[in-house]
């Protein structure tokens, strides 16, 4: 089996890539984290208009998906580029309500694949918190078999990620679906969530490679590029080969789902889905989120005491990778997914 990417999926990679480059993120996180979301949800647009939000919506409702490996270039892409907001959430809430199906999904669905509406989530057995809830167009949380759209985002909690609030959805909320169905709208939600996620954390640990090469490339000591120490080079050949690792952990993640979104009755919100696909999103997040969090803590310590300092764009990455590692399924919680699939 060739288990490449085609051109037009690296073309697709590429495209956003320049276009996240161009958008100068760095700044659009700053802005974020002050509560001024404008150059992010002006940058979302310019996502939404890639078709990065589509890939999650069928066409019936005006997407293009479900597209689970163009989506994880996608997110890989954004997480190099450490994009503000639910992302993960947005696209796990565009499979939610595609297997729930019904008004709602009539009434949010073209909403964001056209980037019109930014979605944030909680999913039982997944934590309390939605993501960026105070820039959402809309929470959902799901209880047991009921969806239920929160009426407000409710209070902040402290969060690592200062580009990445979280808050508590206030309660009540009449439910907008009920049934079977959104249970297993739940776990395919789920497991969207903590793909995209896995992805996020693989671009987000690319980009501290990147820079933590860059530095050591320029930094000097006894006259000579720090890089040049055999320590320093063990450690960067470590980081990379975890990155390294990851990466054909998220594409094998990404075929399971396209298998289970191509079976007979996908997307009615009565399959659960093969065995194999919720271990196969479980092992990639675990694998992702680990090697992204250690590429945060090789460039920590190999930039040393300027990685500390919040002038520094890297700052944005290093708070970034610890969160991605942990929520949508902590490691813990994915090994033993893993053990039991």
């Amino acid at each position: 089996m060739r288990f490449l990417l085609t051109d037009e999926q690296r073309e697709f990679g590429r495209s956003l890539d320049a276009l996240l480059t161009a958008a100068d993120t760095p700044a659009v996180l700053r802005s974020w984290a002050a509560g001024d979301h404008g150059p992010g949800r002006a940058l979302w647009g310019r996502l939404a208009d890639a078709g990065v939000f589509a890939l999650a919506v069928p066409e019936a409702y005006g997407g293009v998906g479900p597209l689970p490996v163009e989506a994880a270039v996608a997110c890989v892409e954004l997480g190099r580029h450490a994009v503000p907001g639910p992302v993960a959430e947005t696209l796990a809430a565009g499979v939610l309500l595609a297997v729930a199906g019904g008004p709602v999904a009539e009434e949010w669905l073209p909403g964001i694949a056209s980037g019109a509406a930014v979605v944030s989530l909680t999913l039982e057995g997944y934590g309390p918190y939605a993501p960026d809830a105070d820039a959402a167009d809309a929470v959902f949380t799901v209880t047991g078999d009921e969806l239920r759209l929160a009426p407000g985002p409710g209070e902040p909690s402290a969060s690592a990620d200062p580009a990445r609030r979280l808050f508590r959805p206030e309660p009540g909320g009449a439910p907008v679906a009920k049934g079977p169905a959104i249970r297993a709208a739940a776990r395919a939600a789920g497991d969207t969530a903590a793909f995209a996620t896995a992805a996020l954390a693989l671009g987000c640990g690319e980009e501290l490679l990147r820079a933590t090469v860059a530095y050591v490339k320029q930094r000097t000591q006894f006259g000579v590029p720090v890089g040049s120490f055999q320590a320093i080079k063990h450690r960067l050949a470590d980081t990379l080969l975890g990155l390294e690792f990851a990466r054909p952990l998220l594409y094998g993640a990404a075929v399971e789902l396209a298998s289970e979104v191509s079976r007979p009755g996908a997307g009615t919100g009565s399959a659960a889905g093969p065995p194999g696909a919720g271990a196969a999103v479980a092992a990639a997040k675990v694998t992702a989120g680990e090697a992204g969090y250690a590429a945060a803590r090789t460039a920590l310590q190999l930039h040393g005491a300027i990685g500390y300092t919040e002038e520094l764009d890297l700052a944005w990455w290093l708070r970034r990778a610890r969160p991605l590692r942990d929520v949508w399924g902590t490691p813990s919680a994915c090994r033993a997914r893993v053990l039991a699939g």
